[in-house]
């Protein structure tokens, strides 16, 4: 084999397995903005109840977290089908398995959350 196969070989390597990558990462946040804004765990919304927020539910255990209530005194929300609920008063947050939902504010029949994934 010639120095020039071996090197066209080797650039036609890296060129494909560079094209894989950048064709996985253009399609990788297409799929989480067709689950909604907060499918990774790291999002800050304003929501009114009844809501239900879509999450990866191989990430975090459950799919749907469901805000069943809201007002000036607590913010109630479930997940996993109803076996983890939970309620917090604004500047609270609440944990189901691994992300956790820190209610920043309430004004009204709205709620300021902001939920990010924790390791355990």
């Amino acid at each position: 084999m010639s120095s020039g196969t071996r090197r066209r070989a080797a650039t036609t390597a890296v060129t494909l397995a560079m094209g894989g990558t950048l064709a996985f990462g253009l399609m990788t946040p297409a799929a989480s903005a067709a689950n909604g804004p907060c499918y990774d765990g790291r999002c800050k919304t304003t929501v009114s109840a009844p809501k239900t927020i879509t999450v990866d539910s191989r990430k975090f255990g459950f799919g749907k977290l469901k805000i069943t209530s809201v007002s000036s005194r607590s913010v109630k929300m479930s997940a996993a089908g109803g076996s983890l609920s939970g309620s917090t008063s604004p500047g609270g947050t609440v944990k189901f398995n691994n992300l956790k939902i820190w209610v920043k504010s309430v004004s009204g029949n709205r709620a300021s959350l902001q939920l990010f994934p924790t390791r355990y």
